[in-house]
């Protein structure tokens, strides 16, 4: 009994850090996202991080391609200082490239909610 109460709080402890830890991402929809491209006096950064291959399949005008797993070594091309868009297939991959600019100190997150998928 004793152990199962030690597994329930480490249980509870992850994910109490998990939710204070984790990037503050606004979440838009597609249709939100397009009126963010519309306005054109903000100035923002769009970044798809789908695979190279899935990019050139499906562009979407005025994102830039920077894949999921080269956004550590590229991430120098973002500019710090405007908010950040991200979008991939599913919003899932995007939520990761949330956290990983968050940790590298980009404040100014969106999240395309569903990816283009949706």
């Amino acid at each position: 009994m004793e152990t199962l109460l030690i597994l329930v709080a480490i249980v509870v402890a992850f994910t109490i850090y998990k939710k204070l830890t984790a990037p503050k991402v606004t979440l838009v929809t597609k249709s939100q996202l397009n009126e963010l491209m519309l306005d054109k006096k903000s100035k923002r950064s769009y970044i798809d991080v789908r695979t190279t291959d899935e990019f050139n399949q499906k562009k979407i005008k005025g994102f830039k391609n920077i894949p999921l797993q080269s956004l550590n070594k590229r991430a120098s091309e973002i500019d710090k200082t405007a908010p950040v868009v991200l979008l991939c297939a599913s919003g899932a991959r995007s939520m990761q490239a949330a956290r990983i600019l968050s940790k590298l100190g980009y404040s100014d997150l969106i999240n395309v909610r569903g990816g283009i998928g949706h």
